[in-house]
């Protein structure tokens, strides 16, 4: 518990990683104000234990929009703000690339402006990924390994990145950036790998007869449990010094190492389940390692991994059988 009852502001509090954090700042005492993007019908599907927690606020606010978060940031008078609101997909990125930078590259500066403006007192998180990282040549990745984007989100996200660093240096606000390996968790969208070959293996233990379609098998990711990458943020701005930190497991997996233990998991054979169908004309290498040196976060935030992968998995697929079984 905090020993003074503190405001936190969460963007984008109805994701994966805002519905986390929003539970761990409740729990430890906080007033949370959590910011959805405008709309008649927000989805507040991870936040329905949340929401009924009276010092949980929930307010409309969006990352184009500079108004709305400056309102937002008068509302709460925050004393840490979480910036999690991003569009998140990768690919998604190559759809609507302008879009993605006004929300991924253009939102945090609005954000980071009005935070200069109206509380520069508080202090700031900000949401980094290792797809910053791109095309890499060295693994495992630290926080002084080049950032070489691929594509317009990871490239989006290193903009917002070294806008937030240059917010630090400039005007010495406390900024910290987190620079998190894949992270998952039953709350994870449906588009992404490890929540669509969860939810296909489920259902082909449930008896479906349709195959998963997958791009590669060879991509290697680090994969840990978005609960425990929370708790890194908060740890990162309760330090008196602003810094940016790696998070990850240290271990990688491949997409064919995640595909086996998901359907192992249900004595199914993955062998008789996937296809593999490749866009036309995909051409960037997903054969790089992506796999987190988080030794300066162990060190100076005390913070380590405690969901392994297996687990993590298979929490995933047992979230999954209970959704299709209509079991809450």
């Amino acid at each position: 518990m905090v020993d003074i009852a503190k405001r936190a502001l969460v963007t984008g509090c109805g994701g994966q990683d805002g519905s986390y954090l929003s539970e761990l700042l409740l729990s430890k005492g906080y007033e949370v104000f959590g910011t959805t993007r405008i709309s008649i019908n927000p989805n507040l599907q991870n936040l329905l234990e949340v929401i009924k927690n009276p010092n949980f606020h929930l307010l409309q606010a969006d990352m184009t929009d500079s108004e709305s978060l400056a309102r937002a940031v008068r509302q709460s008078e925050p004393d840490e703000i979480y910036n999690l609101a991003a569009v998140s997909y990768m690919p998604a990125s190559w759809d609507c690339p302008a879009h993605v930078v006004n929300v991924n590259a253009v939102g945090p500066a609005r954000l980071l402006e009005a935070t200069r403006n109206l509380c520069p007192h508080a202090k700031f998180y900000q949401a980094s990924t290792s797809e910053m990282f791109g095309a890499v040549t060295e693994s495992p990745q630290n926080e002084l390994t080049p950032f070489r984007p691929v594509h317009p989100y990871g490239a989006a996200k290193l903009s917002a990145h070294w806008t937030a660093i240059a917010f630090r240096e400039q005007y010495g606000l406390h900024v910290s950036c987190g620079i998190l390996f894949n992270h998952e968790s039953p709350r994870r969208g449906q588009q992404f790998v490890t929540a669509k070959v969860a939810r296909a293996a489920a259902n082909i233990s449930l008896g479906s007869s349709e195959k998963l379609s997958l791009w590669t098998l060879d991509s290697v990711r680090d994969w840990g449990f978005a609960g425990n990458y929370v708790e890194a943020m908060w740890r990162m701005l309760q330090r008196e010094k602003a810094g940016d930190y790696v998070i990850g497991t240290g271990i990688g997996h491949s997409v064919r190492d995640l595909v086996e233990c998901a359907f192992g998991y249900l004595n199914l054979d993955w062998r008789d389940w996937v296809v593999l169908n490749p866009p036309v004309g995909w051409s960037v290498d997903t054969r790089a390692n992506y796999i987190a040196d988080a030794s300066r976060a162990e060190r100076e935030l005390g913070w380590k991994p405690t969901v392994d992968f297996e687990r993590l998995i298979h929490m995933v697929v047992d979230a999954d059988i209970k959704r299709l079984r209509g079991i809450r």
